[in-house]
């Protein structure tokens, strides 16, 4: 089980004593239908919920206050302020099993432990939780998930969530009640940012870069260097000259200023294992999990940084495109956006960033497309 999110409204709902029903979903922004959809689902759930969408846009709270709902002993639905409720929004409750895959892809021996996980008796009441992250790495082993999604013992329910259903998951997701979740929209993710005590104008500017994740937003808020490595990136095409010496120099500070976004990302997983070590004392080390924690942040670190470059090349491309309606010359243009989208689509296979990021400047720099005009403004 996971260590308890300190950074989301639920814990500030409870420090100052309004946990009531209308708060068990306050930490979902921007997923009406999918919060509507899970309250009438929690009256009477099935065995399995497939919660489908984009990484960081509110599943894995909305999978908490869904098992929040189901184990509340107050009634139908979920109250949000017993102790089953406010337990399970802070991922301490026993009967809500936050699973932590072995390895970079879900394996056989993770098959294996999620049986075993569903088969293991509930430990306070009569229902169990188990949240699977990330599950569309699965897919591999969707043959050896099948019969255990399929039919669990009555006590277990299953939340998967996955950013999307590989072709061979599809037997495995008919057999879950799927939930769509969708990139939160700027506007709604600006308000909920300025709610949370950012400022305005920092709120709408993160907001606007964070594709519609909740998770990047609050990130990128707490970033001070978020506004240098933008005017980082977007001042590239006016200091590329065609040589790899310049290339190689700018490919240094871009990849240096990455840097940024990982310290705030540490220092919260750093609160996370400090806490998981405060409960270890507390009630001895059996189940801590600190290993698969530890394998946690690195993915998600890494995966800050994944999303820190796909953002600076969006950057990248606007630059081409605003100087493309200064006057440009379209084909140059055309041609910057096109090596641009190239990379961006070779993040996907884990490429060497430094490599990948020369192999862009130089092909940008000697097609001559720098030396377009200088956006307005």
């Amino acid at each position: 089980m996971t260590a308890p999110d300190r950074s989301g409204p639920y814990i500030r709902h409870q420090e100052a004593g309004c946990t009531d029903q209308n708060e068990l979903y306050g930490g979902v922004i921007g997923q009406d239908g999918a919060v509507a959809a899970l309250r009438a689902a929690a009256v009477k759930p099935v065995h399995a919920y497939l919660f489908v969408g984009p990484p960081g846009v509110g599943k894995h709270a909305a999978a908490r206050s869904f098992a929040a709902a189901l184990l509340c002993q107050a009634g139908d639905g979920g109250c949000g302020a017993c102790a089953e409720c406010t337990r399970a929004l802070n991922g301490v409750h026993p009967d809500v099993v936050e699973f932590e895959r072995s390895g970079a892809r879900m394996s056989v021996d993770d098959a294996r432990e999620i049986g075993r996980l569903a088969a293991r008796s509930p430990v306070e009441g009569s229902r169990k939780v188990i949240v699977i992250p990330e599950f569309h790495l699965a897919a591999p082993i969707a043959a050896a998930l099948l019969k255990t999604i399929e039919e669990p013992p009555e006590s277990t329910v299953f939340v998967a969530l996955a950013e999307s259903v590989p072709a061979d998951f599809v037997t495995i997701a008919s057999r879950c009640v799927r939930v769509d979740f969708r990139p939160v929209p700027e506007q709604v993710l600006t308000e909920a940012l300025v709610a949370e005590g950012i400022a305005p104008d920092i709120a709408a500017s993160v907001a606007a870069a964070a594709e519609g994740r909740v998770d990047r937003a609050r990130l990128l808020a707490s970033d001070p260097g978020f506004a240098d490595r933008r005017a980082l990136w977007q001042g590239v095409p006016d200091r590329l000259d065609g040589t790899g010496a310049t290339a190689a120099k700018l490919v240094d500070e871009l990849l240096a200023s990455l840097e940024t976004i990982v310290e705030p990302l540490a220092a919260r997983h750093a609160a996370e294992l400090a806490e998981l070590d405060e409960r270890a004392k507390a009630y001895g080390e059996r189940g801590l999990g600190r290993k698969e924690m530890v394998d946690r942040h690195k993915r998600e670190q890494r995966r800050a940084r994944t999303d820190e470059l796909r953002f600076g090349l969006s950057a990248l491309a606007g630059a081409y495109r605003d100087r493309l309606l200064a006057g440009g010359r379209a084909a140059g243009a055309l041609a910057a956006l096109e090596a641009i989208t190239a990379a961006n689509e070779g993040l996907i296979r884990n490429p060497n960033e430094t490599l990948l990021l020369q192999a862009l400047l130089l092909r940008l720099g000697q097609a001559g497309v720098a030396n377009l005009p200088t956006a307005p403004g």
